[in-house]
């Protein structure tokens, strides 16, 4: 045993010259790792009406129906007035009956419905339907996580939903998959609406930032903290944003947002550069990308050394900045492609970026996923990407006189896709308790 142990060790500590072997090393690495999804809106069942699955769900999805009116003649309030079955049949027959599902996100669709083995090409939606209703709910979610390849994922918990928090009161069954993060829009960028609510609960704030209202906001935090445990304290914030300025936001960011982040060890995750309602007939789907001001962040950084940062911006212009400000800062660390930029194309570009700016110090994707079954293709697809991206670099480093070694390449992986975040959050993840949970569950489905 020791023979063959010590006989892997230098088999795996050998660097790769051959082309064909790198890829083969890469590619089983990109595939096999296990991911950490950092930001997504997912809920485990628990959660009852938050946890969202289903081809309904899933063809309802804000991508799919702003794309569903670039073809259809349905105006969108009457598309509002249609049942989600109804809102289901029209996007399946717009965008995957009467044209070729060629975008990313209809693409995905069709990547999760090859993985069921379900019919890609079917006139309608029954078949799709009924698979998921005869189906088990926590087989389906084990199935989902086994084939995404994903260990665990970070929820997105706004702290100012009455039904979500409702829900956390009565101490839901927590799935150990499923971690909270602290979403504090609502407080930071709609004070008024904030204030008003913090007031009927009973909390002594007010609109004039006197030391009761800076302790009101504090007391709520720190007791939401306590009951949601979170990863980190997560913050989206518009295209506009500016720091240092003269209003709400910022006396909110320093003197309630990262003073009680350092208190409680947590970084702050800053999502930067959404324009809200730009096209406000189409609701969720009709926010739009606006180009952001990263200086801001890098006072941030300065302004609160002892801080940390995850930040992702929404603008494909905004990422050099954001690379370069990274090599100048410790305390940030970049996360994913967001939203309108998880597109191969511009996952690509970025992930290149980033390697050739930071090495493998930041962390390659999350998936944003708010139907659980798009973990299959938001994982599947962005793999496929990064691993290129990855062999590219090797290659180079090839070309200039330096192989890399099996061993190196799974340390890579592991870094990109899990590790880099486990240590921005200093935490124990994978836990004996929760690898045996996860054991268990899986074995449950093995056996039937």
């Amino acid at each position: 045993m020791k023979d063959n142990g010590r006989q892997n060790k230098i088999e795996s500590d050998e660097r790769i010259s051959d082309l064909t072997e790198l890829r083969r090393n890469v590619s089983e690495a990109i595939r096999s790792t296990p991911v950490i999804d950092v930001h997504t809106h997912l809920f485990p069942p628990g959660f009852e009406t938050l946890s969202l699955s289903g081809i309904d769900e899933l063809l309802t999805y804000h991508y799919l129906i702003a794309e569903t009116f670039r073809f259809t003649s349905v105006k969108p309030e009457h598309f509002w007035t249609m049942s989600k079955v109804e809102q289901a049949d029209l996007v399946w027959r717009t965008l995957f009956v009467e044209r070729t599902p060629i975008s990313e996100a209809a693409r995905g669709i069709i990547t999760i419905l090859e993985t069921f083995g379900l019919n890609v090409s079917a006139p309608d939606l029954n078949e799709a339907r009924e698979f998921v209703n005869e189906r088990d709910a926590e087989a389906h979610i084990n199935e989902v996580f086994d084939t995404a390849r994903v260990r665990s994922v970070v929820m997105t918990n706004d702290i100012f939903d009455p039904d979500e928090m409702a829900v956390w009161d009565r101490y839901p069954d927590r799935d150990p998959r499923f971690h909270s993060s602290l979403r504090m829009d609502r407080l930071v960028n709609h004070w008024k609406a904030a204030s008003e609510r913090l007031e009927r609960q009973g909390y002594l704030v007010g609109s004039d930032f006197s030391d009761n209202t800076i302790s009101g906001i504090r007391r709520y935090l720190n007791e939401r903290i306590e009951r949601l445990s979170p990863f980190y304290l997560a913050l989206s914030l518009p295209d506009s944003f500016h720091f240092p300025s003269d209003d709400h936001r910022h006396r909110i960011i320093t003197e309630v947002v990262i003073p009680v982040a350092c208190e409680h060890k947590l970084p702050i995750a800053l999502m930067v550069g959404v324009r809200r309602g730009v096209n406000p007939a189409l609701k969720a789907a009709g926010d739009g990308v606006g180009k952001s001001d990263v200086s801001s962040i890098e006072r941030m950084c300065v302004e609160s050394p002892d801080a940390r940062f995850l930040a992702t911006f929404l603008s494909r212009e905004n990422q050099h900045e954001l690379c370069v400000a990274a090599r100048k800062f410790s305390n940030l660390m970049p996360f994913g492609c967001w939203w309108f930029l998880n597109n191969p194309s511009i996952v690509e570009e970025i992930t290149t970026e980033r390697l050739e700016l930071l090495g493998t110090s930041f962390i390659a994707q999350h998936s944003d996923a708010r139907i659980l079954e798009q973990l299959i293709y938001k994982w599947q697809h962005s793999r496929e990407v990064i691993g290129n991206c990855l062999f590219n670099s090797y290659e180079r480093l090839l070309t200039a006189g330096r192989a890399v070694a099996r061993n190196e390449i799974e340390r890579d992986v592991k870094a990109l896709f899990s590790e880099n975040f486990r240590g921005w959050i200093g935490s124990e993840d994978t836990s004996l308790a929760k690898e045996q949970f996860i054991s268990h569950t899986r074995s449950q489905v093995e056996l039937g």
